[in-house]
């Protein structure tokens, strides 16, 4: 009878144990799963074919820019300061762009201008530079709902390329 005492204690404690196991498991998870929703969701945009859509925003250097004024073939990306693989992706653009012969326009979405400058800058030297809040004017007509994401734009100004993070042409 003894044993039988100590073998029910033992799974008894075994499963409280299994039990304060699972509930950390659960809080970490939930956890990771708040994280992930905070994190920008990679949008894939316009699809290939389709023509540039019609918008309107104001540069960084005061000069109107639409979709009337920009005739492929061009470049347009669209960055946030925020994001870690906007950092890895830029220098490649800003190569990317130097080659190009057509228009490039960067927007730059951020809630604040001061943390967008440094990327302004370096973006100004290669491109037309929007800045704009999330889910501003120029991103919802690209249908825009990640960052890093880049357009490849024809001669004939439709989307050549839209992969979200970069096309095959801009790795290259």
């Amino acid at each position: 009878m003894p044993y039988l005492i100590v073998a029910v204690a033992l799974v008894g404690m075994l499963c409280l144990l299994n039990l304060l196991l699972t509930v950390g498991v659960i809080r970490r998870l939930r956890k990771q799963a708040a994280s992930a929703a905070s994190l920008p969701h990679m949008g894939e945009g316009l699809a290939v074919g389709e023509r540039i859509p019609e918008f309107a925003a104001i540069t960084t250097d005061g000069e109107p820019i639409s979709d009337e004024l920009i005739e492929g073939p061009a470049l347009i990306g669209f960055f946030s300061p925020s994001c870690q693989p906007c950092r890895e992706l830029m220098p490649r653009f800003i190569d990317h762009a130097r080659r190009t012969p057509g228009a490039v326009l960067a927007v730059v979405v951020t809630d604040g201008d001061e943390e967008a400058a440094a990327d302004v800058e370096r973006l100004a030297e290669v491109a037309r530079v929007v800045v704009e809040a999330p889910q501003a004017a120029v991103q919802s007509a690209f249908q825009v709902a990640g960052y890093p994401t880049v357009f490849e734009i024809g001669a004939d100004g439709r989307v050549a390329d839209n992969d979200p993070v970069l096309p095959a042409t801009v790795s290259a």
